[in-house]
């Protein structure tokens, strides 16, 4: 029987009555998806790399144990592990914001914005502390527009409703936060690491 045709919950099934070769399908089959879920947050190879790894070291301890729910589907429950992970990895950074609004608060959702992918690196992997300084010291229009997208993860449609002014206005003063963030990082020359 080819690979493709057995589904997970057999694969992982098998895996625990001892196939091995089971769990590196598995593996394989969803290894695309899961890293490019966990890049997509940390922006960092090894450090995707590293979390992955622990993801599925996590999978194959609970699958051992027997404490894996067979009627949870096997690819959202690793997705889920890996969130968790990468949650962890921002905590123990001192990375992550401890805001109660959102479980799953992600820094980078600022960039999600077609608009700033040029300024992706600006924030990209800044630690949180020195990113509350710097936006701290910026004007107050460009700092509130950037705590609303950043922080608060609203639209700029939304944003543009809240604070009275168009659409591009919000945008451009974003679009100034990000320039500004730059000056004052170099200012400071706090170290971004790649």
């Amino acid at each position: 029987m080819q690979h493709e045709l057995i589904t997970d919950a057999t694969l992982v099934s098998n895996y625990i009555k001892g196939d091995e070769r089971a769990i590196e399908i598995l593996i394989n089959r969803h290894k695309q998806r899961v890293y490019s879920f966990i890049y997509s947050k940390v922006f960092d190879r090894d450090v995707a790399e590293d979390i992955f790894q622990d993801t599925f070291i996590k999978v194959i301890k609970t699958l051992k144990l027997g404490k894996y729910n067979e009627e949870g589907k096997f690819l959202p429950w690793v997705m889920r592990i890996s969130h968790n992970l990468v949650i962890d990895f921002f905590r123990k950074n001192n990375r992550m914001p401890k805001f109660s609004n959102t479980g799953d608060f992600n820094i980078f959702s600022v960039l999600s914005d077609s608009s700033l992918d040029a300024e992706k690196s600006i924030i990209k992997n800044q630690v949180e502390k020195d990113v509350r300084r710097v936006i701290e010291e910026l004007p107050d229009d460009q700092k509130e527009v950037l705590i609303m997208r950043m922080y608060n993860d609203m639209s700029f449609k939304e944003i543009s409703e809240k604070t009275g002014v168009s659409i591009n206005t919000a945008l451009g003063r974003m679009r100034y936060a990000l320039i500004n963030m730059r000056k004052i990082i170099d200012k400071h020359n706090i170290v971004l690491t790649n």
